[in-house]
Parts: C-alpha cells; sequence; structure tokens
C-alpha cells in the first residue's frame, strides 16, 4: 500500500513538471505577459510621437506659422520690424561675443556735435 502511494506521489510530481516548467507551463506565460505588457506600453508611447509628428507635419504642409515659429527659434530670424532683445544670464558660463570689427573709414570729415556733456556751464556771478 506504501508503495502504490509513494508511485502515486512521483506520477503526480511527474505530471506537474510540465505544467510549471514546461514549454506552455505557468511561469512562461507570467512571463511572454509581462513582455506583453512591456510592449504594449511602447507601443503606446510610439503612437503618440506618430501622431504628434503627424500632426507637425500637417501643420507644416499647410500652414506658415509653424515655418515662421522654426524660423524664430532654431534660425533666429525676426520680422522687419521687430527689435530683438536678448537677457543674458549674469552666471551663465557662455563664452563673451564676438568683438565687431571696426568701422570703414568714411571720406566725409567728421562734424563735431554738440552735447549737453561738452558744452561749458554757465557760471552766476
Amino acid at each position: 500500500m506504501r508503495l502504490i502511494a509513494v508511485v502515486f506521489l512521483l506520477l503526480l510530481a511527474v505530471i506537474q513538471y510540465p505544467l510549471w516548467l514546461g514549454k506552455g507551463g505557468w511561469l512562461r506565460v507570467w512571463e511572454l505577459e509581462r513582455q506583453l505588457t512591456q510592449a504594449q506600453g511602447r507601443n503606446d508611447k510610439l503612437k503618440e510621437r506618430n501622431s504628434k509628428l503627424e500632426s507637425e507635419v500637417m501643420d507644416l504642409k499647410t500652414g506658415t506659422d509653424s515655418v515662421e515659429e522654426r524660423a524664430r527659434f532654431e534660425l533666429g530670424m525676426i520680422r522687419k520690424d521687430e527689435i530683438f532683445v536678448q537677457v543674458l544670464d549674469p552666471n551663465s558660463t557662455l563664452p563673451a561675443p564676438p568683438i565687431p570689427a571696426a568701422p570703414a573709414v568714411s571720406t566725409k570729415a567728421a562734424v563735431p556735435v554738440k552735447t549737453p556733456a561738452t558744452t561749458p556751464a554757465k557760471k552766476n556771478h
């Protein structure tokens, strides 16, 4: 009787092995479900990215607003009647701006201009 119980337990263990550790076992199914969830998450992110790119392409094809925006931010372009003002952070580590070239020498004689700083002050006596 004891031998039959041992044989049944051994057969039960042999039958359970493919269920848990075999090719189509529970552990493999759980791993595949985890991989599927990760792949679906990546696909969702890529679908969102694709829709943004598609809307940007449509905007570039039909409107000029996005072209103007890109020209302003990527190329630093401004309109004809606009004034460009750039505010620099004093703590930034940007290199110093280049020194402009010396102005071309004019053949016309310079005319002195009187300014309040060069005008002599009148004394009251």
